[in-house]
């Protein structure tokens, strides 16, 4: 089983690896070293396709490894030939955490407080609450972003909950950020578990053990947003997907996904407008409402995150 060599993918190969033994299973980890890995300065935005991912996918089709295991929001929208998403585990808790002094909330921090955060997605969400926060590009792993907030160098960072939790840090979060304020980057929480096209056998042992059908479910909706969008992983977009309780035209009770998206309309200096929309539809329509829901986005103004390739990341 192929996985980046953090402490943090390492904990996620690893659960994927205990079901497996504990279906009888024998599992070997592989850390495989990413482009990401090895630049921990350059910021991700620049370091091209795949920063996370080809380097595992590759290990893969080469056969040095028979599975890979990836934060799904990492993973390209675009198929890779050859390989396929053989399961997607039960989510964490997809919304996104704060780390901040004195164990201050977002509305809590004085205006010009620096926060720290490595995506452009949360970026733009946060200036356009208009907190009037200092918000300060970092990369680096989750221990060494915590530790400008606990050595003074930040007054918060902003985080992924699902990985402060993997990690056995959730005592450290301040706040949980409702997604009304921040909505998380698509397939936020998730894993991706995949494998060679051809290893049906290994597919199906995926399947049966650790595939999610609510998750699956949820993600397959909000990356179908993000790739309408030609929008890269990295790009100021956030969805949320949640499987939900609804009736029937019978009153009968019945599961449909619920799809919130948001997108910048514009990066004009500090002034950020997000643009949100919203919309319903039957668990076997995930991908078309994704495609709706970005289509509503594109129509309200978000056609300046399309780009050529844009959504090969």
């Amino acid at each position: 089983m192929g996985t980046r060599g953090s402490k943090l993918a390492v904990v996620q190969a690893e659960t994927i690896a205990d079901a497996l033994r504990a279906a009888g299973e024998s599992v070997e980890i592989v850390k495989i070293s990413t482009a990401g890995d090895r630049d921990k300065q350059t910021p991700v935005t620049e370091l091209g396709v795949g920063v996370y991912t080809s380097a595992l996918r590759e290990a893969l089709l080469h056969k040095q490894v028979d599975v890979a295991v990836h934060s799904y929001k990492d993973l390209p929208t675009a198929p890779e030939p050859g390989i396929v998403l053989a399961a997607v585990p039960q989510r964490e808790d997809p919304r996104d955490a704060l780390i901040a002094r004195d164990g201050l909330t977002l509305g809590e921090l004085p205006p010009g407080s620096k926060v720290g955060t490595g995506a452009a997605r949360r970026s733009a969400q946060l200036r356009a609450l208009g907190l009037g926060l200092e918000v300060v590009p970092i990369r680096g792993n989750i221990e060494t972003r915590m530790n400008k907030v606990f050595t003074g160098e930040l007054d918060a960072v902003v985080l992924a909950r699902a990985g402060i939790v993997r990690l056995g840090l959730a005592d450290k979060i301040t706040e949980t950020l409702d997604p009304i304020q921040l909505l998380p980057s698509p397939a936020q929480g998730a894993l991706a578990v995949e494998c060679r096209v051809d290893d049906v056998d290994i597919e199906h042992l995926l399947q049966s053990t650790v595939d999610d059908e609510a998750t699956r479910a949820a993600v397959t909706a909000e990356r179908a947003m993000l790739a309408a969008l030609e929008a890269g992983c990295s790009a100021p977009v956030g969805a949320l997907a949640e499987v939900v309780e609804d009736l029937d035209a019978d009153g009968s009770v019945v599961e449909r996904i619920s799809l919130r998206g948001t997108a910048a309309a514009g990066l004009d200096g500090e002034s950020v407008e997000m643009i949100k929309a919203s919309a319903l539809a039957e668990k076997s329509e995930a991908e078309r409402l994704g495609r709706d829901v970005a289509a509503e986005l594109l129509d309200l103004g978000a056609g300046a995150l399309s780009g050529p390739g844009r959504n090969s990341r």
